[in-house]
Order: C-alpha cells, then sequence, then structure tokens
C-alpha cells in the first residue's frame, strides 16, 4: 500500500517559520512579479525668446527614490536644443538645467511604464546677475556664426548668397558685422567675374556711348559698373543700415501660399526688420539706391547724365531688382545653395 505525504498542522508551522525543504519551498512560495518596463524622457531647452539653448545641463533624478538605489542622469543639450534620457525606470522625476548665463530651472514629471514622454519646452530666464555687457557679448558671438554660416552660402556652390539667413530666431547684426558682411561681397572673386560679364554686355550694346569702345571703353564701364555695385552694397548693407539701425538681410519666410510669399519677397524691398526685431521701412535701401544714383552721375559721360532723373530712374531699377531678387531668393535660390542649412537651424 502507497504511503501518501498529507501535510499537517506542523508542516505549515515550519513553512511559516522557514524551515523547510527546497521542494516545499518551491510548492508554497508566490510567484515573483515581473520588473517593470523602463521608459524614456527627452525634451527642449530654450530661452524667453523662443530660441533654442545648445550646451544646456540637464540632470535627472528620481522623486520618489534617493540617488544610491537610482543613479542620476545628465546630458547636454544639443545644437537643436534637444536632449534625451534612456531606460529611466517609471515614477516620479525630476528636471534640474542650468546653463551660462540663465537662471538655473527644475521641472518635473511622472513617467509610466514603457512611457516614451516628451515634456513641455523648458524656457530659461536671463539670470539676475548677468550684465547687459556679457548678453551683448552673447548676441555678438551668435550674430558671428550666423555671419560665418551666410558667408558659406553660394548658389550653385560659386555664386555668393550672403544677405539671406534662413535662421527662424536670427540674431541682429552690429555695425562691425554689417561692414563685415559688404566688404567681403565686395571683394569677393565671383562679383569681378559678375562686373566683367556685365561691362562686356554694355559695351557689345555701346552703352553710356560715352565711354568710347576698345580696351579703354571697357575698363570704363567695367569701373563705373564695379563703382555702383560697391557704393550701392556699402551705402544701402552698411553705411545706412548702421545709421538706422537696421538689418540689411533678407529674412527667408519658406511658408504659405505661393502669393503670401511673393508678396512678402517684394515687400521687402521698401520694408526690412529692424535691429529691434520689428517691421519698418527700408530706409536703407531707398535712400542707399538714391544715393547711389547720385553719386554714378559724377562717373558717368556727361552726354550719358541727365541729373535728377538718371538719379531717381537708378534708384527706382534697384529697388525694383531687389524686389526681383528677393522673390527669386524666396522660391529658388535655396534650392540650389548646396550649404544652405535645410533642417532646423541651430542657434
Amino acid at each position: 500500500m502507497a504511503f501518501q505525504f498529507r501535510p499537517g498542522p506542523i508542516v505549515f508551522a515550519l513553512v511559516a517559520l522557514g524551515w523547510t525543504s527546497p521542494c516545499l519551498a518551491q510548492t508554497v512560495s508566490p510567484t515573483s512579479s515581473p520588473a517593470l518596463a523602463s521608459g524614456s524622457v527627452s525634451g527642449t531647452v530654450v530661452d524667453q525668446s523662443g530660441a533654442v539653448v545648445a550646451g544646456a545641463h540637464v540632470k535627472l533624478t528620481r522623486a520618489d527614490v534617493n540617488e544610491a538605489q537610482s543613479p542620476s542622469q545628465e546630458a547636454l543639450s544639443g545644437d537643436d536644443g534637444q536632449f534625451a534620457f534612456a531606460n529611466v525606470a517609471p515614477g516620479a522625476f525630476q528636471l534640474s538645467i542650468t546653463s551660462s548665463g540663465f537662471a538655473s530651472q527644475t521641472s518635473s514629471g511622472v513617467l509610466h511604464a514603457g512611457e516614451i514622454l516628451t515634456v513641455p519646452q523648458i524656457a530659461l530666464a536671463v539670470a539676475a546677475n548677468v550684465t547687459d555687457v556679457e548678453v551683448a557679448l552673447s548676441q555678438v558671438q551668435v550674430a558671428e556664426a550666423q555671419i560665418k554660416d551666410e558667408e558659406k552660402q553660394r548658389v550653385l556652390g560659386v555664386i555668393p548668397n550672403f544677405y539671406v539667413t534662413y535662421d527662424p530666431h536670427p540674431v541682429s547684426l552690429n555695425a562691425k558685422q554689417k561692414f563685415e558682411l559688404a566688404w567681403k561681397t565686395t571683394i569677393d572673386p565671383v562679383t569681378f567675374v559678375i562686373v566683367g560679364g556685365i561691362a562686356g554686355v554694355q559695351q557689345a550694346d555701346n552703352a553710356f556711348s560715352g565711354f568710347g569702345q576698345g580696351a579703354q571703353g571697357y575698363a570704363k564701364r567695367f569701373g563705373s559698373t564695379y563703382a555702383n555695385l560697391a557704393t550701392g552694397t556699402f551705402l544701402g548693407s552698411a553705411i545706412l543700415p548702421s545709421i538706422f539701425k537696421q538689418d540689411p538681410r533678407y529674412f527667408y519666410k519658406g511658408t504659405g501660399s505661393v502669393r503670401s510669399r511673393t508678396m512678402y519677397a517684394v515687400a521687402n524691398s521698401v520694408i526690412c526688420k529692424g535691429d529691434n526685431g520689428r517691421w519698418q521701412v527700408n530706409y536703407s535701401n531707398i535712400l542707399g539706391n538714391i544715393a547711389a544714383g547720385g553719386i554714378s552721375n559724377f562717373y558717368y559721360p556727361s552726354q550719358n547724365r541727365n541729373g535728377a532723373a538718371l538719379t531717381f530712374e537708378n534708384a527706382l531699377v534697384g529697388i525694383g531688382a531687389t524686389a526681383v531678387a528677393n522673390v527669386v531668393e524666396e522660391f529658388l535660390m535655396r534650392k540650389l545653395t548646396p550649404n544652405t542649412n535645410r533642417d532646423s537651424p541651430k542657434h
């Protein structure tokens, strides 16, 4: 007759005291609960104007456990202001954000098991102890970085396309930077090639006949054309913008209907952004074209001068050319400029 073991009160008592054989312990031990799936936390750091902040230090700590049980994670925001933490245990957490020149900021939230969480934008305020000089220096440095990017912009990799910014949060230029951009435009080798081509067309059409023909006539046409370009560039893009505190660049729109973008491009020949970020009458371009037209009377042949008529004719041509160039810039040039950042611009 087979003996059957039936646990009695003594066995149950031993189980309760933990004094049992492995087989009995396995029989009565509860099933262990599975580990909760970790998730991820990401976000973007910006300043109060909405511009992204790169290089901000972000620290993630668990709010419901001590750091020994759950070590903190640290990261730096990228060029696009974004940061991310992977393999974050679910539960309450806190983010601490610090960046040079800004006041420290904290943000908290709760991560659920397996969740991919994107926290709201974290806006940093300028630190109370940051001086105006330090803020101005930072703006100058950002503007200088933008200019370096713009100086790489060349249509088909060759033709300068310096006076357009694709950055959605451009920083205004100071007077030195405006002159720097004008100077580099006028001495660019491609500028001389373009001027030479225009002078050749004028020579073939015998435009400004007072210059004559031959090498001497071509040299005079080349000189007058280059003088027009240099005068217009420095007056309309450096001298007057510094006086009126206006930005000489074209601000690429890139969104909206064809009609709205066309109207925007044409309007930018007579309006512009001031250094304060507000739209205003483009006195720099209008007066620059009039002044350049007036100055041209000094070096064109006497028989080809027409006083005020030539001045305002050249000024209107200059404004019209700006409008046409803006339309081409808005719809075509970006596609033909290989060094343009086609993604979200860094700031």
